[in-house]
């Protein structure tokens, strides 16, 4: 063993030691991968190793862990998930980093049924288990003797960005909360894409194809999946289609766990998400919530309307705050150029500040 690696290795022992990563003998034990797998460059100014923590349901969540290297005292700590789909070796690893490299702690975490963590079956999703699974990562961090309890927020990526909303709207432990190009998957699933499904006959189809779909899949034994991202790509597909290609099915994004690389959500995964609100209580949200998208993504209406169930403020298009609740709109950027850095876009300079601002 290498001196370079004898300290990363030392590093990440006693980073188990300070975090209570689960021992509850109960608790299944995961696969976790031990080399660096992820769709981005790993860096040099932070320590890296791999937690788990347990949500309110047995189910075991994996996660990465960032501590910035010469780091004193007890730290501001972020916890990080989404896009929607996707696993924590491509965007929401990417965040933590950076965050990490600015001085907080950070954790990216796989959300229950997918990635590294446990639950079954697989690649199923939940309003109300994913939103807890933030709630969990705030357990985990809040004990973790690297940590000030009084200083942690999260940030959720796409569909985890509403679940992010909806987390903070459930714990005042969050103490502040960016949701970067976010979906609200409970109104794209109600109404699908710009209202385009909005009829109660429409829903009525909707829930008639599910619990046809669930009938088979009982029947089967197996869960139908409804497909990744689609490959290869049709000349006439959407052009929000096509940005979602470029990520998830190139070298750019493409991972082996990520459920919008490979086959997707099971059909019936999303079933949920009809008749459960996730914005429900937004209006009632304390703490500082900054959310961040596209001027050119096509799902930039889901933050303007989350902005507005939060401070009933209308707004389309352009930049608002309104007290300790902020819409930025990054000029040109689409949906996808705020998962990585290929575009450049992704203002973590605006994101620390922000943090820094309200974790303190």
């Amino acid at each position: 063993m290498n001196f370079k690696h004898f300290i990363s290795v030392s590093m990440a022992a006693l980073t188990l030691l300070a975090c209570k990563s689960n021992t509850n003998e109960n608790m299944s034990t995961l696969n976790l991968t031990r080399e660096w797998d992820k769709t981005f460059p790993k860096s040099e100014l932070v320590n890296h190793s791999k937690v788990t923590f347990h949500n309110r349901y047995g189910i075991e969540l994996a996660a990465d862990m960032y501590v910035p290297k010469n780091a004193e005292g007890k730290l501001p700590a972020i916890a990080v998930s989404g896009p929607f789909g996707a696993v924590k070796e491509q965007s929401s690893g990417l965040y933590a980093q950076h965050m990490a490299e600015r001085g907080f702690l950070t954790i990216a975490f796989d959300p229950s049924f997918t990635g590294e963590s446990g639950g079954e079956p697989r690649r199923m999703a939940s309003p109300d288990i994913n939103t807890e699974d933030f709630l969990a990562a705030v357990d985990f961090l809040s004990t973790c003797d690297l940590v000030d309890p009084e200083r942690i927020g999260i940030i959720g990526i796409c569909g985890f960005g509403g679940m992010a909303v909806n987390a903070v709207a459930l714990d005042p432990r969050i103490k502040a909360t960016v949701a970067s190009t976010m979906y609200d998957m409970s109104k794209v699933n109600v109404e699908g894409y710009f209202a385009s499904e909005d009829t109660p006959s429409q829903r009525q189809e909707k829930r008639r194809a599910l619990a046809a779909q669930r009938t088979k899949d009982y029947a089967s034994g197996t869960y139908e999946r409804a497909g990744g991202v689609i490959d290869p790509l049709p000349e006439d597909a959407p052009w929000f289609v096509k940005d979602y290609h470029a990520y998830y099915k190139t070298p750019r994004g493409y991972h082996e766990r990520s459920g919008n690389s490979n086959d997707g959500w099971n059909v019936i995964g999303c079933q949920s998400f009809l008749n459960q609100p996730l914005l429900a209580w937004a209006g009632e949200i304390e703490a500082p919530v900054l959310l961040i998208h596209g001027e050119k993504a096509h799902s930039r209406y889901f933050s303007e309307y989350a902005f507005e169930r939060m401070t009933g403020k209308h707004v389309v298009g352009e930049s608002a705050k309104e007290g300790n609740k902020e819409f930025l709109v990054i000029p040109g950027a689409s949906h996808v150029d705020l998962y990585d850095d290929v575009a450049g876009v992704i203002p973590y300079d605006k994101i620390e500040a922000f943090f820094k601002e309200n974790l303190k």
